[in-house]
């Protein structure tokens, strides 16, 4: 039997039940990043956050459908290409294939859809016509622009006054607006841009909020079971997307607005225009994916996250404690029935608005009395919650690694000491062009052979 799960959703600002649209399936939309660089950890958090509850939803017997886009067309990419001198598109290719090696690389498997923008441009066209032949949104010098003030619910989601808003597209398109608060839906071509699609009003661009409207009806249709990304979304990003929706369509983008919080370095959001970003490619090389994803689900999801040596350290302590606990498991062993309380307990935690760190202890408290158990209990269980946690191959069989790959091992070892990642990830290349994967953790590396 299901259990009853409950999630916050950002409009009502209440914690709320997940029914499906479908009872079976459960549809989620993700935004996912602006590939105009390579990611950094802060990008990863609602990589991993929907990863992983799109495995608890599957866990409680759901089909769940996880789409997470990819904005291949976006003003930071022609700004990146240009200071960069390489075509727009040939830049976004780069980095988007850097996304998903990066992704690949914390081993916790990819969404079922991971749409393009620019793959997606003659639905984004055919929505902003219906919002124009509805009187929602007006074309001028080739530019297409959202009329807010048309949406009488335009503020539900970020729950702002919209007198107080401000779309942050500054002094572009002023001249041409009706209102300032309107909002870009099709950019006209603009001298030294090297990309541009045809439309009814001219030749030009989508603007980032249309494309996600788009993209995720194309693929989940409208009244989707939950839209996901970070809080830094909700406005002006999420609030467009929503207002697009319900005046195109009269209905609803999505059911449930569920956003993470940011991770935080030096005491700020961490962000690519800011520059204080530690990049997800060096944290993997660093701290290995274990570790990485268990840091970024010892916060709850909802609440900012700070990025640190230390956080990163007690990541790989707590990585290297589950690993070790599940050497010692019998296999198949029967588990007690207070093993099976804890069981319960971390996954009536994950229904509760998706609480990692509650699971996270009701986990630990599962491995301390399993330890106790006499004779040690079976790991069916530990498989299973770590499995949620995209953490199961902690529990991977270890093999004595023959000396070459352990002297490349300490060799990497020796160039992560002296921060040298460059050397650390082709030694790791080394090690496993021979068949092994080498792991790190506070007490060193471990080598495991390769499936």
């Amino acid at each position: 039997m299901r259990r009853e799960i409950v999630i916050h959703d950002t409009e009502s600002g209440e914690l709320v039940p997940l029914q499906p649209r479908d009872p079976d399936r459960v549809g989620i939309y993700a935004c996912g990043p602006t590939v105009y660089s390579r990611i950094h950890v802060g990008n990863a958090r609602p990589f991993v956050v929907f990863s992983l509850f799109k495995r608890f939803l599957e866990h409680e017997g759901y089909d769940v459908d996880l789409v997470v886009n990819v904005t291949d067309v976006n003003d930071k990419i022609y700004d990146a290409a240009a200071t960069g001198h390489v075509p727009s598109s040939e830049l976004a290719e780069q980095m988007t294939a850097a996304y998903r090696t990066d992704t690949d690389a914390l081993g916790i498997g990819r969404p079922d859809h991971e749409p393009l923008a620019s793959e997606t441009i003659g639905p984004i066209v055919d929505y902003i016509q219906a919002l124009i032949d509805t009187g929602h949104a007006y074309a001028v010098d080739g530019d297409v622009y959202f009329r807010v003030r048309s949406d009488d619910r335009y503020g539900s989601l970020s729950h702002r006054n919209v007198d107080d808003m401000d779309q942050g597209e500054g002094i572009e398109g002023a001249a041409l607006k009706e209102d300032p608060l309107d909002f870009a839906l099709w950019k006209a071509h603009k001298e030294g841009e090297d990309t541009s699609w045809p439309a009814p009003w001219g030749d030009g661009r989508p603007g980032w909020h249309i494309e996600c409207s788009a993209m995720a009806e194309a693929l989940l249709g409208t009244g989707f079971d939950v839209h996901g990304g970070g809080s830094d979304l909700i406005f002006p990003h999420h609030e467009n997307e929503a207002a697009q929706t319900r005046s195109a369509r009269g209905e609803e983008l999505a059911r449930i607005w569920m956003h993470n919080g940011m991770i935080q370095f030096t005491g700020e959001k961490m962000a690519k225009s800011v520059g204080n970003i530690a990049s997800l490619h060096d944290v993997l090389a660093e701290y290995g994916p274990q570790a990485v994803v268990m840091f970024l689900i010892s916060g709850h999801y909802r609440q900012p996250l700070a990025f640190s040596q230390a956080a990163m350290h007690q990541a790989e302590a707590n990585v290297a404690r589950i690993r070790e606990a599940g050497r010692r498991l019998a296999a198949g062993q029967q588990s007690p029935s207070e093993l099976t309380v804890l069981r319960e307990r971390f996954f009536d935690a994950l229904a509760r608005d998706f609480n990692t760190p509650e699971a996270l202890a009701a986990l630990n408290e599962w491995l301390r009395a399993a330890s106790a158990s006499e004779p040690a209990a079976g790991d069916s269980q530990l498989r299973e919650m770590l499995t949620v946690l995209g953490l199961e191959s902690l529990l991977a069989p270890v093999a004595d690694a023959p000396a070459e790959v352990r002297e490349l091992a300490e060799q990497r070892e020796q160039a992560r000491a002296e921060r040298d990642f460059a050397a650390a990830d082709e030694l790791r290349e080394r090690i496993a062009a021979r068949g092994w994967e080498v792991r790190d953790g506070a007490g060193g590396f471990e080598l495991l052979p390769l499936p």
